[in-house]
């Protein structure tokens, strides 16, 4: 099994590690990787493999039978090299503030509307999310939208535990999706905590304190449906 680094330092940057198996050409699973294999609405990390003095970008990652397959742009080194794992931090951060903000998001609209997720997605700076609202307007939005900034300002800090399966279950309201995506075999939930606003069960990366964040502008909102509203949000440089 590889030993997910991101999990408990989303911080960290470089890594060794070895390569334990090759896949399909340039795909390489390695013992240990700092690398996000991508999910949640969160893209995958890209960053680079080094060898000596032989060097392989990472152009995707990717999880292939619950293991993460890192594919490289050429042949790949051979099982049993030592490696150092580089991940591409400005994207990675980006990701990780825009992670944090769209938790900032779901918390306060659950805590102020009690409306549950009914879909997201990310890319660097930018996210969307669908909520079950039957109206939205302007006025509804500009709330929301000082809302999340009072977060942002009030620098929550953001914790990150992995509880048995048993015990994260006991957490009310621990799923804010409005299907369970957390399969029914895994005996430990890994749960992301912004002290005070927002308690959920998530596999992705995030910034330590909501400050980080910077400035959430909402761009934009639109109806994806009768209860099915969706808002944009984009962050600063």
């Amino acid at each position: 099994m590889t030993e997910l680094l991101y999990l408990n330092d989303a911080n960290l940057r470089e890594f060794a590690a070895v390569v334990s198996e090759v896949v399909d050409g340039n795909g390489v699973v390695l013992d240990k990787t700092a690398f996000y294999p991508g999910g949640g609405g969160q893209p995958a990390d890209t960053g680079v493999l080094v060898a000596g003095d032989e060097s392989w970008l990472v152009t995707k990652v990717k999880r292939v039978n619950g293991r993460p397959v890192h594919t490289l742009d050429r042949q790949p080194p051979a099982v049993g090299t030592a490696v150092s794992g580089h991940v591409k931090w400005q994207r990675r951060y980006s990701l990780m503030r825009t992670h944090t903000a769209m938790h900032i998001l779901c918390g306060v609209i659950w805590r102020d509307y009690g409306a549950q997720v009914t879909g997201g997605n990310m890319e660097p700076l930018k996210g969307r999310m669908d909520f079950e609202f039957e109206t939205m307007h302007q006025d509804l939005v500009a709330a929301i939208e000082e809302a999340v900034n009072r977060e942002v300002a009030a620098a929550r800090p953001v914790v990150v535990n992995i509880l048995p399966r048993e015990e994260a279950f006991q957490i009310p309201d621990l799923i804010r999706t409005k299907i369970n995506l957390l399969p029914e075999g895994i005996t430990e939930v890994r749960t992301v905590e912004l002290v005070g606003l927002d308690l959920q069960a998530d596999g992705g990366t995030h910034v330590r304190n909501t400050s980080e964040v910077g400035p959430i502008h909402i761009t934009d909102y639109k109806s994806k449906g009768k209860i099915n509203k969706r808002i944009y949000l984009e962050l600063d440089e």
